[in-house]
């Protein structure tokens, strides 16, 4: 593929970019375990420049069971271990990804949601089928003020299935977030295709990491490598999710 021409590894375009999809709060979802952990995803990070970092772990009813108070527990703690080790230039907010579940209206409902800034909050579903109450949750988040981010589209097989249902969400109102691991085969080669495809379409707002672990953050530095059509397209985006989230 890259015989006559140069290869672009994404990380070499993310100088600043402000990562606004990722798990390194420390201990409370299934992605960094320990503020040990954190600290070297955030090392990872730093060598290809990028030091600005929305947290959002999960919160899932019955299994990922945060508040804000336990986010904020664990954001205190890791900033205070930022603060100690001389991280001057890491900047770390926090926000959460919720699934669309039994609970979640309940969340909107007493305002005990965290949204990535003012006006947009981080949502997703079930891999393994469509939440029920998905169009209701995204009228009751809109009615809000607030824009619903639909983390990762290309990473629902039946999504993927029904692409006419991509079309239908954009015309309501959802942004839509990239996962960067999606460009390569790291998913799958059904979701590379798909993220491809919606990226040429114009489809994505967004772009985020959904780093979990250091073998993540090592694929990414290491093996995501993009043609150069691929990355035209995706340059806007990362700087749209700078200017947006900054």
């Amino acid at each position: 593929m890259f015989f006559f021409g140069k290869k672009h590894f994404l990380v070499d375009h993310l100088r600043n970019f402000v990562d606004i999809h990722n798990h390194i709060l420390p201990g409370i979802d299934d992605g960094a375990e320990t503020v040990e952990e954190s600290l070297k995803l955030i090392t990872g990070f730093e060598e290809f420049g990028v030091t600005h970092f929305i947290c959002t772990p999960h919160i899932m009813n019955n299994y990922y069971d945060n508040t804000p108070n336990t986010i904020k527990q664990s954001y205190d703690k890791l900033n205070k271990a930022l603060k100690q080790k001389s991280y001057e230039n890491t900047t770390l907010r926090y926000s959460a990804e919720y699934l669309v579940d039994d609970n979640f209206e309940n969340i909107l409902q007493s305002n005990e949601y965290l949204p990535l800034n003012d006006t947009h909050l981080l949502i997703e579903m079930s891999y393994l089928q469509p939440s029920i109450n998905f169009g209701d949750a995204v009228e009751k988040i809109k009615k809000r003020g607030i824009f619903p981010v639909f983390a990762h589209p290309e990473r629902y097989q039946y999504l993927i299935k029904d692409s006419q249902k991509y079309q239908a969400f954009r015309k309501d109102g959802i942004k839509f977030q990239l996962n960067m691991l999606s460009l390569s085969e790291y998913y799958g080669k059904n979701v590379k295709k798909t993220a491809i495809r919606l990226l040429e379409s114009n489809s994505y707002d967004f772009l985020g990491s959904d780093i979990h672990s250091l073998k993540q953050l090592l694929h990414l530095k290491n093996q995501l490598v993009l043609e150069r059509k691929v990355l035209n397209k995706l340059l806007p985006l990362i700087d749209h999710t700078i200017e947006t989230f900054y």
